[in-house]
């Protein structure tokens, strides 16, 4: 077992999401340190591709067991990092399962459409968000084409492998116009330690009306606050209500809380315009964060277990636009921003997205959840306001 291959892989498959992190990102680098790391895949045997799957998922994903602090659970944090790891050395062992370049060309492909539990955020064409080349499937598949050309063809005919990587090289921008809105990214940080605690409530719901206070004396057309920035169920609340329906007849409101309706609870995006509310509530929950993706009596007791028997949030149907001064937004809240299913029926070029990293900080994973919505935002040319607790605003376009 050639140990200096899986750690050159690992790092190459990785690196990315460190050179985002720490704004060290080049789109030359990265070009060259993933087609290496896709090179290597084809040139490592199962049992050294089970020890990159497994490393590779931990530098990806190792701040997910971060969040079981908040629920007591820290004595679970080195079986959860584990149990990741081993999900993905098992689906990475299966490349080299056949020594065939061409099954080892049609799983890796596949392999971006796993999604163990519903997980999507291993997208190995993320790697390529910030390269020169493209990240649709037929760039992947080309990527993936250009490597077995490589490794297959007499040295003479080597150079065929450009004809494939030609056609992945991406040079194209969006074009997408600002909407005509002077729009406000509430920055709120509130520690998840302290956000649910009953006594802070009142200083929590200080902190976002200060928020948009600044935003009218700023006037503002519209102020985005995140996910649950609210830590109750807002529409139990009426004497809050009226007051951000006061609020909303100066500044269009978008504020995150709970929803509570036919004895079932949502995650919800609260939309204040003059006189009136919209709610929109989530459409795809977290595996395991708000619903637990398994069969109803193992799904019952782990929320018995460890959750204190709480019960599964309930999805919304459909994705939900708001019409904001005539400019329509597709509203999206944390996780689900980085779904496909977010996107169904879109009709507009806007959307906003709001978050609660609170539970992740200080980790990866708001750099990850950037990355990610580059790529969606690329994928459906698409521009997205991101709003989120505990971590920078931005937008992407």
């Amino acid at each position: 077992m050639n140990f200096f291959k899986i750690i050159s892989t690992t790092i190459f498959l990785c690196a990315f999401i460190y050179f985002e992190y720490f704004g060290l990102s080049s789109k030359l680098i990265n070009t060259i340190f993933a087609l290496s790391g896709f090179y290597l895949l084809f040139s490592v045997d199962k049992k050294e591709l089970f020890y990159i799957g497994f490393l590779t998922s931990i530098v990806w994903f190792w701040w997910i067991a971060y969040s079981f602090i908040y629920y007591d659970l820290s004595y679970l944090i080195p079986l959860v990092i584990i149990g990741i790891g081993l999900i993905y050395a098992i689906l990475f062992y299966f490349i080299g399962l056949f020594d065939n370049l061409y099954y080892k060309l049609f799983y890796i492909f596949a392999l971006s459409f796993i999604c163990p539990f519903g997980f999507n955020w291993f997208e190995l064409k993320l790697l390529f968000v910030n390269s020169y080349i493209g990240i649709t499937n037929l760039d992947f598949a080309l990527v993936l084409i250009s490597i077995v050309i490589l490794k297959s063809f007499t040295y003479t005919k080597r150079y065929l492998v450009i004809i494939p990587l030609i056609f992945t090289l991406s040079y194209k921008n969006h074009t997408i116009n600002s909407p005509d809105l002077k729009i406000k990214l509430a920055n709120i940080n509130i520690a998840q330690d302290i956000k649910w605690q009953k006594h802070k409530l009142q200083q929590i719901i200080q902190i976002n009306l200060d928020a948009i206070n600044q935003a009218i004396s700023e006037k503002y057309d519209l102020v985005v606050l995140p996910e649950t920035t609210l830590p109750m169920v807002l529409n139990q609340n009426r004497e809050l209500v009226n007051i951000l329906k006061q609020k909303a007849k100066s500044i269009d409101i978008i504020i995150g809380s709970l929803y509570f309706k036919s004895n079932q609870y949502q995650n919800a995006s609260y939309f204040f315009t003059k006189d009136k509310l919209q709610i929109a509530t989530k459409v795809v929950l977290i595996p395991f964060g708000e619903a637990v993706p398994l069969p109803e009596k193992i799904r019952d007791f782990i929320n018995n277990t460890f959750y204190d028997g709480a019960k599964d949030y309930i999805p919304a149907l459909k994705p939900t636009d708001f019409t904001i001064k005539g400019i329509k937004f597709r509203n999206a809240i944390c996780y689900e921003a980085t779904t496909d299913k977010i996107f169904e029926n879109l009709d507009t070029k806007y959307m906003i997205a709001i978050s609660n990293n609170a539970w992740f900080v200080p980790s990866i994973q708001p750099t990850l959840q950037k990355l990610l919505l580059k790529y969606y935002s690329k994928k459906y040319n698409i521009m997205i306001f991101s709003v989120n607790n505990m971590s920078a605003n931005y937008i992407i376009k």
